[in-house]
């Protein structure tokens, strides 16, 4: 996101498909990033909602939606030419397991 961005580095969106998926995984992102990866939140925003989870880690910002709104908000299409980072191996994995 450098090249079209000053605000962060790296934009991560996800899809959950109930309240308690997203909220688990925000929980155990957060966990990942601050305690192996000593990487402090700076902010959550619409964690009680839980239809657009927001946490940002400064040049990291990680946005968790329902199905509904990751549609009505399209933030692939908004931010299209953003260079891609393939996941690691093992995120892939996961995802396809789900």
């Amino acid at each position: 996101m450098r090249e079209l961005t000053p605000i962060f580095d790296y934009f991560v969106v996800a899809t959950g498909t109930s309240r308690r998926q997203l909220h688990a995984m925000s929980e155990d992102i957060d966990h990942k990033l601050e305690d192996d990866l000593n990487d402090q939140r700076s902010g959550i925003e619409g964690y009680r909602e839980s239809r657009w989870i927001l946490l940002d880690y400064g040049t990291v910002v990680i946005h968790l939606f329902d199905p509904e709104m990751r549609k009505f908000y399209a933030l692939e299409d908004l931010w299209a030419g953003a260079q891609h980072v393939a996941l690691p191996a093992e995120i892939e994995r996961l995802q396809n397991e789900g």
